[in-house]
């Protein structure tokens, strides 16, 4: 397991970003899984960074775990900022023409359909958002 704890900060998403990507490298991680995982992170940091704790900066730690059979990675995404579950919001109607649709939800959404599971608890004062997404079948 890796982690980092960094200013949540949208300048730092590319950051965090390098610190997953340099994790997956190693797992000769498949190009389309990394680009999915890619941007879960913009989304998911990107809205700690923007909502957490506004309008202050806090910290948010990024962990990054392997599992076996099958091979995936886990990625969790802790923050101290005001409680948040992502995954209550209901889904864009993606039938609609973008000009129709109501603003938000859209990212969270493409996370949800683009990980093999995701999970959000808030224990001890803390957001805890994680992520899985399987490298291989």
């Amino acid at each position: 397991m890796k982690e980092m704890t960094i200013a949540a900060t949208v300048e730092n998403i590319g950051l965090v970003t390098d610190f997953v990507n340099a994790q997956l490298e190693a797992l000769d991680c498949p190009m389309k899984a990394q680009m999915q995982i890619d941007i879960a992170i913009d989304e998911l940091f990107g809205n700690i960074a923007q909502y957490a704790y506004n309008p202050d900066v806090g910290e948010a730690t990024v962990r990054v775990e392997v599992a076996e059979d099958p091979l995936s990675v886990i990625i969790t995404f802790i923050d101290g900022g005001m409680p948040y579950d992502p995954l209550t919001a209901a889904d864009p109607d993606i039938t609609l023409a973008a000009e129709e649709r109501s603003l938000g939800g859209l990212g969270i959404f493409m996370v949800k359909k683009s990980m093999d599971e995701i999970a959000y608890r808030y224990e001890n004062g803390r957001n805890i958002l994680t992520i899985r997404k399987n490298l291989r079948s």
